[in-house]
This record gives structure tokens, C-alpha cells and sequence, in this order.
């Protein structure tokens, strides 16, 4: 039996439980110590971003932007229906109502010709999702939500050192916001980061995500004593969890790098396939440069897809799915504005498969391969 080759496998740069070791040592494990302080910097650094605040997650980061937008009950905004639900809790939590939008065939990202007709006078804001570490084509967003005064937040998890026209994901609009779950690039087991574009809402992030009270700035000497000033909540990461982040943001860039020649390996050796018409590789424009996030494939429809799955998996290798559509699931259809329809979100999710990518899968990945080329001729 060959070894097991899983979807995912975290990968650990070496100095994680050093990091983790000094903070026990410093005696300050409670958030925003040493190590969260050295992550917004990087963060900050690697992004361009004008201010970055770690939080337990994406979702927390989404939740933050979505109180920092000032979303209240009735708004809506418009989101792809192709994306975690998080996305779309954040807006609804505010009591917000999303408005599904399709995506493009191509990118799979949020189809930015059609956002505009499902604006209306009580739209607030417009999220997108740069999906598989491809930025969306964030021009024409932009100016449709200046036009229409509407805030943009990136849901920027899965894109961290992807970049459109050299702009990081995650700094076009108001707020971006960054996944370090085990799964994505550059990990902290669960960990997030919301990062603030606008100067106007750095202290006001600050409070938010500090209970709603005025303690960052206690800490830095600026009042004598700190006070519930807002809303919040408690959003931000322990110092532990930091320190781990800090090992792997020490090597964000050589670890996209890595990542690019898996992803390029599969992108080549899968050419074949897509010329005679067994599957669809990605597809990225040429003004992006993407993180290598993950590698997927489209095949003719659900059936092969579930027969490639098996496949796969009689040789020990897990492929997987990925989302269902949120305007079709239950909740999306009790909370979403009604009538708004999603083709070709609800056709590529029936057929999209993701094939392993992880750091340590190089001497496996022919195996891989191999397999997927031997179910077209079998």
C-alpha cells in the first residue's frame, strides 16, 4: 500500500516552539505582548497595509469590519454566493442581508459586471473574495462602490503575497482580512488579521477589538486609564498564538515560492488533459501574481468528479470539493434577499476539485499525477 497522501499537511518552519518557549519565558501570554506587536509589523511590511491588528481569525476580522462599517439591521451587502460562510455570518450577525452575486468563469471570483444591478438604496457595502490567492479585478469594483458610496471589504484568507498590478490583496478597500488556519499559506493553527487601509479607522479598529474600550491606548502611555469608549468584543489572539505566527511571517516569501513551483508542476503536467478536453486548469490573468493557495481542477460534471474523487482515494490521495453555494444552502435562503440566482456559481461548485499542495509533497506529487492521468485513460 502506497503511503497516505493527504489533502493538507501544516508545515512548521522550525523556530515555531522556540517563539512559543520565549513567551512562556517572557511571562506575558495574554494578547498584544511582544510577538502580536512583531506580526502587525511584518504584516504590516509584507502588505502595505497602514495599520494590520491580529485577531483569533478570519471570521473575527470579518465580524470587526463588518461593526466597523457601521452595517445595522436591514443593510445589505452583496457578496459571492461561492465562498465560506463567514463571509457572510459577519454582515448577518450586524443583522445584514446579503445579496448573492455570481462569479466569473474564469478567476472564480466575485463577476464585478454583476454587481451593479443588485445595488439598491439600502445596499452598504460590496465584499469580494480573491479566491485560491487570485486578486479580484478590484478597478472597477472600486470605483462602482465610490460611485455609489459603498464600503469595499476584502475577504482576503486565502491571499496573502497575491497581488494585482503589484497591490497586495486585502489593500484596495476600506478593510482586508487574512486566514493563518492550518490550511492556508502561512499558519498559527487558527489566527486571523484584519487589516485597516484607511487611517481614520485605525483607533477605532483599535477599540473595537479591544472590548470596546480604550486599553491599547492605556498601554501605550496616551490616557491614564482605559474605559468602555464602543462597541467590541474580545477579538484579539493570545501571545502564544502569535509566536508561532511570527516563526512562519519569517518565511511568508519562501514559502510562496515553494508553493509556486508545486502549483506550476500540476499547472504543467495537467496541460495535456485540458488540450483534449478532460478538465479546465485555473486561470490568471496576466496583470496577477497569485500565492500558489491551492491547485484546482475543472472537470465535465459532478459524476466524474465523484468517480475521480474515489479514484484517487483507492491510492491513498485526498482530493476534495470545496464550497456549496450559499444562495442555495438553508440558511442563505432564510437570510439572503430572495430572487437573485447564481448558475455558474451553483455549475462550477458541482464540478471544482482540489488536488493536494503542501510543502513536503514534492517527491509525492508525481504520484498524483500520475493517478489523475491514468483515471482519463481508464
Amino acid at each position: 500500500m502506497n503511503t497516505p497522501i493527504p489533502f493538507n499537511r501544516p508545515y512548521m518552519t522550525g523556530r515555531e516552539l522556540y517563539n512559543i518557549a520565549d513567551a512562556h519565558f517572557r511571562g506575558r501570554l495574554a494578547g498584544d505582548g511582544q510577538y502580536t506587536q512583531r506580526c502587525h509589523g511584518l504584516l504590516e511590511e509584507i502588505t502595505g497595509t497602514r495599520k494590520a491588528l491580529l485577531t483569533q481569525s478570519c471570521t473575527a476580522a470579518l465580524e470587526m469590519s463588518a461593526l466597523l462599517a457601521g452595517i445595522e439591521p436591514g443593510d445589505e451587502v452583496i457578496i459571492p454566493s461561492f465562498t465560506f460562510v463567514s463571509t457572510a455570518n459577519a454582515f448577518v450577525l450586524r443583522g445584514g442581508v446579503p445579496v448573492f452575486a455570481d462569479v466569473r468563469p474564469d478567476t472564480l471570483n466575485i463577476d464585478e459586471r454583476r454587481i451593479e444591478p443588485l445595488i439598491t438604496g439600502r445596499t452598504r457595502a460590496i465584499a469580494v473574495v480573491h479566491y485560491a490567492g487570485v486578486v479580484c479585478d478590484m478597478e472597477p469594483v472600486m470605483a462602482l462602490a465610490a460611485r455609489h458610496g459603498l464600503t469595499v471589504i476584502e475577504d482576503a484568507a486565502q491571499a496573502l503575497l497575491a497581488s494585482r498590478n503589484g497591490r497586495q490583496g486585502g489593500t484596495f478597500g476600506r478593510f482586508g482580512t487574512l486566514s493563518f488556519h492550518e490550511t492556508k499559506n502561512v499558519i498559527a493553527g487558527e489566527g486571523g488579521a484584519l487589516l485597516v487601509n484607511d487611517p481614520a479607522d485605525a483607533e477605532r479598529a483599535e477599540i473595537v477589538r479591544e472590548k470596546g474600550t480604550n486599553r491599547a491606548q492605556f498601554f501605550r502611555g496616551q490616557v491614564d486609564k482605559y474605559t468602555w469608549c464602543d462597541l467590541g468584543s474580545s477579538f484579539l489572539p493570545g501571545e502564544l498564538t502569535a509566536a508561532f505566527l511570527s516563526a512562519q511571517l519569517d518565511e511568508a516569501r519562501q514559502i510562496t515560492q515553494r508553493r509556486l513551483r508545486i502549483w506550476a508542476r500540476y499547472h504543467e503536467a495537467l496541460a495535456g488533459l485540458e488540450r483534449d478536453g478532460r478538465l479546465r486548469r485555473p486561470v490568471l490573468p496576466a496583470d496577477t501574481e497569485h500565492n500558489a493557495h491551492m491547485y484546482y481542477v475543472l472537470l465535465e460534471d459532478l459524476d466524474t468528479r465523484t468517480r475521480l474523487i474515489d479514484w484517487l482515494k483507492q491510492d491513498g490521495i485526498q482530493a476534495v470539493f470545496h464550497y456549496v453555494p450559499l444562495d442555495t444552502s438553508p440558511f442563505g435562503q432564510r437570510y439572503a434577499r430572495a430572487g437573485v440566482h447564481c448558475p455558474v456559481t451553483a455549475d462550477i461548485s458541482d464540478r471544482l476539485l482540489r488536488l493536494p499542495l503542501w510543502l513536503g509533497l514534492e517527491p509525492e506529487q508525481d504520484r498524483v499525477i500520475d493517478r489523475v492521468r491514468s483515471f482519463f485513460r481508464h
